[in-house]
């Protein structure tokens, strides 16, 4: 009778989770569906999980550049895949450091990493850093370097470390190991979950990122696929608001500028979609031991 009870109990749960499941993808199909839609059915009938008329107006137009988005998705890959390597692997150092109990000044490193996340020096000198003295400009490390290092992804590594029996690292001092052979062999293998939990937050913002490109970005070929996008709809929205040429007028009122934004949705989160399965079954574990540990 227990056993029955148990089984019913976790079918209801089963059932309840999938159509919550379920229900998380009408704003994937509704942003689909907006982005095959002609402009008019989404004035007069809003946004729906079919379209009323099926256009691909909005990819063509989209795609009138091609070479171009091409060109910004090959720099937004390259930034992601790099910057989320080095990212994970600077931020993992130091958590290295600061999880090791026998480093002695952990604790004052620890200080000043949660001093960052608390205050900045603020944009304009922080301009001046990456522009004049680190000579950044229009170049594809001012798109990887200012995200290098994260306080609060290299907190949420420390803690897991901290997990990690530090008899392990005696016996590998024992039989030779030197600190970076241990961190590299021992630890972070042992860290798996979290860094592929902290490598997709990573990916996530490097992906998403289009500040960094317009503050030190002016040559075309080196825009990422963000900031060229935002550009696209900032023109469109230029040419939607402008009531001083009828020319412009007319111009406008054949650009479909809501399913515009629906493709662009569409095409920029495709990659992101595509990586999360890779990494779901680290993802949770990471992120609890994480936050937890410690």
């Amino acid at each position: 009778m227990l056993a029955k009870k148990i089984s019913i109990s976790q079918s209801l749960i089963i059932i309840i989770i999938s159509l919550f499941s379920l229900s998380c993808l009408f704003p994937f199909i509704m942003v689909i569906s907006g982005s095959l839609s002609t402009e008019k059915d989404i004035i007069n009938y809003g946004y729906s999980l079919w379209p009323h008329h099926v256009t691909f107006d909005s990819y063509r137009i989209l795609f009138l550049g091609s070479n171009r988005i091409i060109d910004a998705y090959g720099i937004s890959i390259l930034v992601t895949v790099a910057g989320t390597i080095m990212s994970v692997f600077v931020t993992s150092m130091g958590a290295y450091v600061m999880a090791r109990r026998s480093f002695k000044y952990r604790n004052i490193l620890s200080v000043y990493v949660i001093i960052t996340m608390l205050f900045n020096g603020g944009l304009v000198p922080w301009y001046i850093i990456c522009v004049h003295y680190l000579d950044l400009k229009d170049s594809l490390w001012a798109l990887i370097l200012p995200m290098l290092a994260n306080a609060f992804n290299m907190f949420l590594i420390r803690n897991f470390m901290h997990s990690i029996p530090e008899e392990i690292n005696e016996s590998a001092k024992m039989d030779g190991a030197g600190e970076f052979k241990i961190f590299y062999k021992l630890i972070m293998p042992l860290s798996l979950p979290v860094l592929a939990t902290v490598g997709l937050f990573v990916a996530l913002s490097y992906w998403n990122d289009w500040f960094l490109g317009l503050m030190f970005i002016d040559k075309q070929e080196l825009q990422p696929l963000q900031l060229l996008l935002r550009t696209l709809v900032s023109n469109v929205e230029f040419l939607k608001s402008s009531s001083n040429a009828s020319a412009m007028q007319r111009i406008s009122a054949q650009i479909p500028s809501e399913s515009i934004k629906m493709a662009l949705t569409v095409v920029t989160i495709g990659p992101i979609v595509f990586l999360y399965p890779f990494v779901q079954r680290y993802f949770v574990k990471g992120l609890m031991v994480g936050a937890v540990k410690g």
